[in-house]
């Protein structure tokens, strides 16, 4: 019986540690040949390093195959001379899975303009520049053979970004932003074949680590197959290994959050109470009441004044 990925080329970026570093484990396990992305920086994006060879000779002790890969994602002609390199060294690239990011906590009131475009920078505009590069390719193909093509984005969100998060207006916003870049992705590039989702993963990282009181980060290879840890970074990549597989082609513009055991179908920003008006136009001294009763319920509806 062949493995879930036998024959696919994936992508992972900033999978040197944590979250990341478990995808491509995961991904490697089941048979994709994973090019481990990292340009090696601190958690603010400082400084560069060779993690990713070190994940690269995890996956080869176990019999997988990968290559190191130390491209900066946010550089336009970095991103796009990686996805030709995946093509000419191994012949194609299947999955690709957004994954590199970094902090740099503070309340807005400490937090330089800085600090918000390089956490932008990386996430965003990082996931964006992927995405196009790949998309452009997969495009091509189809276009060359008439028929859909096999591709799979799992971008990555969280917590932050869905729900927000104090000292993280850059963040949020950037994971927010990837939350909405999935949705659109996924529309555009149906047509062609390819799959767009996003995955709302959690586990003690070098990321969480950041945060007082937060626990060290759990590397996702120091554990056993049978061990469930709760904190483990690794707990949500069968989901992105499922996602990138043949099994998910059905599902797209999706997120899922996977959270210790649980794993949770999520669908934002849709409508809870919608009023009406008659066709006339609202006043704003009207509103208080209406949105008190007829929209968050807090009153009852026999104390609605000024009808």
């Amino acid at each position: 019986m062949g493995k879930l990925l036998e024959g696919k080329v994936a992508l992972v970026t900033g999978s040197g540690h944590g979250i990341g570093r478990a995808h491509a484990l995961e991904l490697a396990g089941h048979g994709a040949t994973v090019i481990v992305n990292d340009l090696g920086t601190s958690v603010s994006g400082e400084g560069t390093g060779k993690v990713a060879d070190e994940v690269v000779q995890v996956i080869e002790d176990r019999g997988g195959r990968a290559i190191s890969d130390f491209s900066d994602v946010g550089n336009e002609e970095q991103v796009d001379l990686l996805v030709e390199r995946a093509y000419s060294q191994l012949g194609r690239l299947d999955i690709v899975v957004n994954n590199a990011g970094i902090v740099r906590d503070r309340a807005i009131w400490n937090m330089s303009a800085e600090d918000f475009d390089l956490v932008m920078r990386v996430h965003v505009r990082g996931s964006w520049l992927t995405s196009r590069a790949v998309a452009r390719k997969w495009r091509e193909e189809s276009k060359a053979s008439g028929e859909k093509v096999y591709g799979r984005i799992i971008n990555t969100t969280s917590g932050a970004g869905l729900q927000g998060h104090f000292g993280q207006t850059n963040y949020g916003p950037a994971k927010a932003a990837i939350a909405g870049l999935t949705q659109t992705l996924s529309l555009e590039l149906a047509s062609i074949g390819a799959t767009v989702n996003a995955i709302s993963p959690g586990g003690l990282t070098r990321m969480s680590a950041t945060m007082p009181g937060r626990p060290a980060a759990v590397e996702p290879d120091q554990r056993t197959d049978d061990e469930f840890d709760p904190k483990d970074p690794s707990l949500g990549s069968p989901v992105v290994a499922w996602l990138a597989s043949p099994e998910a082609g059905h599902v797209s513009g999706q997120v899922i959050k996977a959270l210790g055991e649980n794993i949770s179908w999520l669908r934002g920003w849709t409508p809870i109470a919608t009023v009406s008006n008659n066709g006339k136009r609202w006043d704003a001294e009207k509103l208080g009441s209406v949105f008190a009763i007829d929209v968050f319920g807090t009153r009852a509806a026999g104390l609605r004044l000024g009808d």
